[in-house]
């Protein structure tokens, strides 16, 4: 029998089970990344119950009991109360060069969204916000059908339309619509974005929240809200490499099989990575019929033919779904 011609749909089909054997494989750039996101769930608990400590200081609780009591007495001009995620934290413990003391202060914001360096223009300059929330909550996308690593993938192509598309799929999915100016329990944020932030807020008084006046600490405590953003930073990072990692690997195997020129090759090379796939498999899925001259693949697809007329009208529907879902995954 005659070899069967490579074709893009049959490379397209063969990278589609090689690339979830290099996702489960336990490489370097994998566990440090696994571990980063780990630690920076832990330094967030920690650094957000170091944040309460230090909001209540500000604004104790009677305080916020009073305000609250004087609003439901007297109304709106006495509602100065508001739960926030984002706190303006300030130290004055260092000293220059003269020996005076100096101020040292930053925001740090502990939403989902919540910015990587402290300022605002952050939120409108870059995508290392959202590059850390996907990189959280990258399998549940990643079972939604999603691309958390659009980011990652195009760290070197900002702002192109593929880009564009995956990020505002991604946002959605997470419940996120914007940059709020005050972070408050009163912003757009749904879904997964908003259970998040729910564990981290904490009453503030004064109108204009964070922005206004910087909430004094101490330079250990400052320190904490320093080793938390650094680890925040780490998912980033870490991330960063393990998917340049796959995608080098991806690109390898693409420029590879460019110059494969029958199915085989490719069957050879998955079987080598230890992925079990058989060349009947990859051409019975084609929809081009370009290869069913050979006797035994035609004979196996009229046989299963016939499998499909004992099928329920639910059964054919749901195979068609299936099959129409597995065409466009080969596509993209």
């Amino acid at each position: 029998m005659s070899r069967v011609r490579m074709n893009n749909e049959y490379r397209n089909k063969l990278l589609n089970l090689i690339k979830p054997k290099w996702e489960s494989a336990d490489t370097v750039e994998k566990n440090n990344f696994f571990m980063a996101r780990e630690q920076a769930t832990q330094n967030q608990n920690y650094a957000f119950e170091i944040a309460k400590q230090v909001v209540e200081r500000s604004y104790p609780k009677d305080d916020v009991n009073t305000c609250n009591d004087l609003k439901k007495k007297y109304g709106q001009p006495l509602d100065v109360v508001a739960k926030d995620k984002c706190f303006y934290f300030a130290h004055n413990e260092d000293t220059d060069e003269e020996g005076e003391n100096t101020e040292t202060k930053s925001h740090f914001d502990f939403g989902l969204y919540g910015n990587l360096n402290g300022t605002e223009s952050h939120y409108n300059s870059e995508n290392s916000h959202k590059h850390f929330a996907y990189a959280m909550y990258r399998e549940e996308m990643i079972k939604e059908g999603l691309n958390p690593d659009i980011i990652a993938e195009q760290k070197d192509n900002h702002d192109n339309p593929h880009q564009t598309k995956h990020i505002d799929k991604n946002d959605k999915y997470l419940g996120y619509s914007g940059y709020s100016r005050y972070n408050s329990d009163d912003d757009n944020t749904i879904g997964i974005a908003k259970g998040h932030d729910s564990q981290f807020y904490c009453d503030i008084i004064g109108v204009s929240h964070c922005r206004s006046r910087a909430i004094p600490c101490t330079k250990d405590e400052y320190a904490t809200f320093m080793m938390w953003r650094i680890a925040k930073g780490q998912v980033v990072s870490t991330h960063q490499k393990y998917i340049e990692m796959l995608v080098k690997k991806t690109n390898l195997l693409k420029s590879a099989m460019k110059h494969w020129k029958y199915l085989d090759d490719g069957i050879t090379f998955a079987n080598k990575l230890g992925i079990e796939v058989k060349e009947e498999e990859i051409i019975r899925a084609n929809s081009s019929g370009l290869a069913i001259y050979d006797p035994n693949i035609l004979a196996d697809m009229i046989l299963d033919m016939d499998k499909n007329t004992n099928q329920t009208r639910e059964e054919k529907i749901k195979a068609r779904l299936l099959y129409e879902e597995n065409q466009k995954q080969a596509i993209n």
